[in-house]
């Protein structure tokens, strides 16, 4: 996935504390290798394995051995540097650039960026962010919360109760991710993140009441910024008797970005309780995980009482 110096700067205004230092005109460079460089050895002259196709973060170690040069060969090797084509420069720890730097980035096309952030940190810090920026995503129709570290995306038709059943799981002292739509990105590890648009974040929409503020009624434990997704419920209205599962024996998986996510479908019925049920659904899922399947575990005894019953044959 391509990603431009302009996204990057962007995503990174406040969590990198990134400012444009020179070059706003140049900032849809394409970062063509979305990854971060300290180019210590391209300073120093040696080009042959540079990776100018990322980010350059210089540092306090860079600019120190570059104060070091002669002017003349210290001109020489930052022209080079520009040569290579690099998307942008990341000034770290706040520094100053030595006077030949703004003037070869304002030839070459190149933006400065500067964070106050120590090099290290910043490093650290960005590299999780180019992976968010980059990973695969999707919108995805649906309240989802964290139910004990279970991440669940209630779906369902309109009017069906999405909202309403998250809020009755919030009141209980489990947690918003995002209300309506939900923002799902797959990271390197293969888990999917889920979180909500920043314009709504921590924001729902209950049906006769309107717009609420969750923390502000129940507290900043009632919401979080994101959760790896587990499961998805849907809710359903109605749905013919043989399609409810009635044992669990016969998991179910929906596919969302090339993964499959365990999927629990729930009739909706008149004085029936489905914040319980899903909250259920969310505990039984974690006792899966630890290695405790009530169905098969049931099944499994049935089965040795009815051998156990069989009758003898006689030869």
């Amino acid at each position: 996935m391509s990603l431009t110096v302009r996204e990057f700067f962007e995503a990174g205004r406040q969590r990198l504390d990134l400012e444009v230092f020179q070059g706003e005109a140049h900032l849809d460079r394409v970062v063509r290798e979305p990854a971060l460089n300290r180019p210590g050895l391209a300073l120093a002259g040696f080009l042959r394995y540079f990776a100018q196709r990322r980010i350059q973060v210089i540092g306090l170690a860079e600019l120190t051995y570059l104060k070091s040069l002669a002017p003349g060969e210290r001109a020489d090797r930052l022209k080079a540097f520009f040569d290579t084509g690099i998307p942008c420069v990341v000034l770290a720890r706040g520094i100053r650039p030595l006077p030949e730097l703004p003037v070869l980035a304002d030839a070459h096309g190149v933006p400065i960026l500067r964070t106050r952030a120590i090099t290290g940190r910043f490093v650290q810090l960005a590299a999780v962010l180019i992976e968010e920026l980059i990973a695969p995503s999707v919108r995805y129709q649906g309240t989802m919360v964290d139910i004990m570290g279970i991440g669940a995306i209630i779906e369902g038709p309109p009017g069906v109760g999405k909202s309403e059943t998250a809020l009755s799981l919030i009141v209980r002292g489990y947690s918003l991710v995002a209300d309506d739509l939900v923002h799902l990105r797959r990271m390197s590890s293969g888990e999917i993140i889920g979180t909500a648009a920043e314009i709504t974040r921590f924001h729902m929409e209950i049906r006769g009441l309107g717009i609420i503020h969750v923390p502000s009624l129940y507290g900043v434990t009632s919401v979080r910024r994101e959760k790896r997704l587990d499961m998805i419920v849907r809710l359903e209205r109605a749905m013919d008797s043989s399609e409810e599962e009635r044992t669990g024996l016969d998991t179910r998986t929906k596919t969302v970005l090339d993964a499959p996510i365990p999927f629990i479908r729930i009739p909706v019925v008149a004085g029936r309780e489905i914040s319980n049920i899903v909250e259920a659904a969310a505990l039984n899922f974690r006792l899966r995980q630890l290695g405790h399947d009530a169905a098969k575990e049931l099944d499994e005894r049935l089965m040795k009482q009815l051998l156990a019953e069989r009758p003898q044959t006689r030869d």
